[in-house]
């Protein structure tokens, strides 16, 4: 009988420790942001714009768990890179509005040299939108919900472009490409990827997007238990749930290149399980 309560005992002993492992890298894991350089290379990519650097960054969801304090840190960090453009994914801050002038305060001091581009995320709308979309204009930075913006280089040039947020505005892509030919460079930020599904054109090169934290909580990195469904969202569309399809990485559908970040910040939870935040780093090449 004793020795039957001994090893139940080492069991759940074994047990718990794993857990308080688990968490403890977890919390670790959210903490430390991971900058992931990589390039991207297109034949529409014009030669004055060859070797230029773009910054994306998504999902900072500022709060108490990941503070002002923290978005300090992480300007800091992007600004080391000496990016010629910094594009922003949305969801800027978590549940409480309380933190959108602090984050403001620390956000605007991003530098780049083409300037800051950014996309509203469902959590935007769900905080305050104009709350939110009047912050990132007093920063300077560009607005690329359903706008667009060509950058000059010489005689060179390229276009930038967004939609609004897949479960909370319109996506009104034409207001992006209708004056691109197939021949110009043209980057889309969208921050839910499943926006993917429904873009039917050939003139969007590369798109970039956020929203799914890459799973946050995974089973080392290879499923994630829950993800944010559109189908439950948007019941306009009938059924569309892409499941893990655009969880994280280079995705590409129709001649389309989608990078989808894992994102900087947490959502429910302060954890991160083998989903590390991460600052993309995007060099163009031909």
């Amino acid at each position: 009988m004793r020795s039957k309560r001994k090893r139940f005992l080492i069991i759940v002993s074994a047990v718990l420790l794993a857990c308080i492992l688990c968490l403890a890298y977890g919390y670790w894991e959210a903490r430390n942001i991971e900058i992931r350089e990589m390039t991207f290379s297109g034949e529409d990519i014009p030669a004055s714009f060859i070797g230029k650097k773009i910054i994306f960054v998504s999902d900072i969801h500022c709060n108490r768990y990941f503070t002002p304090a923290d978005v300090k840190e992480l300007v800091q960090q992007i600004n080391e890179r000496n990016p010629d453009i910094i594009m922003l994914g949305g969801d800027y801050i978590l549940k409480d509005t309380t933190y959108a002038n602090p984050f403001f305060k620390e956000i605007k001091n991003l530098k780049s040299t083409y300037g800051v581009y950014s996309v509203l995320g469902n959590h935007d709308h769900w905080e305050d939108a104009k709350l939110i979309q009047k912050g990132l204009t007093d920063c300077g930075f560009f607005i690329c919900d359903n706008q667009s913006y060509w950058i000059k280089e010489g005689n060179d040039s390229i276009k930038i472009g967004g939609v609004g947020d897949f479960w909370e505005d319109k996506q009104l892509i034409g207001n992006t490409v209708n004056d691109v030919e197939k021949s110009d460079f043209c980057i889309l930020l969208s921050h839910n990827p499943d926006y993917l599904e429904l873009l039917n054109t050939n003139k969007i090169d590369l798109m970039l997007s956020g929203h799914t934290h890459a799973g946050q909580i995974t089973l080392f990195g290879l499923y994630a238990p829950a993800m944010p469904s559109t189908e439950a969202r948007r019941k306009d569309l009938g059924y569309l749930n892409t499941g893990q399809k655009y969880r994280y990485g280079w995705k590409e559908k129709g001649g389309i290149k989608l990078y989808v970040t894992s994102g900087i910040g947490m959502g429910a939870v302060p954890f991160r399980f083998f989903a590390p935040p991460e600052i993309i780093e995007i060099t163009l090449i031909r």
